[in-house]
């Protein structure tokens, strides 16, 4: 019996150094460097836009025209409050975008990306 305990204590312990070793591993396979705006931008995008814009925003979507090399205005006045800027003639005719406030603080990170040579997909 005391053979089989000692077994077990050492299958145990190769267990914990293999998962330590793993996340060891792991944690030093992710990439280091502080995210861009511009990546944070297209997470931003691609996890809010896309039901309506092309996943390329250099294409027109489903609901929802180009948008790549839009200004930080344009962004602000129709993601935010779903308006226009003054003077701003639209791509569409349509007025189906809804407001999507919690996304005010993002705007910065979105005109980064759609400015970006990266947003063409």
């Amino acid at each position: 019996m005391k053979g089989g305990e000692s077994g077990m204590q050492a299958r145990r312990v190769s267990i914990v150094v293999a998962v330590c070793l793993g996340v060891v591993c792991w944690g030093g396979c992710t990439d280091s460097q502080p995210v861009t705006a511009a990546e944070r931008g297209r997470r931003v995008y691609l996890a809010n836009c896309i039901t309506c814009h092309n996943p390329d925003p250099t294409q027109p979507g489903s609901a929802g025209p180009e948008v790549a090399g839009a200004s930080r205005e344009l962004l602000e006045a129709r993601v935010v409050h779903a308006t226009y800027p003054p003077g701003y003639t639209p791509k569409r005719p349509t007025h189906a975008m809804v407001a999507l406030p919690h996304l005010a603080a993002r705007i910065d990170d979105l005109a980064a990306y759609l400015a970006a040579p990266t947003a063409r997909h």
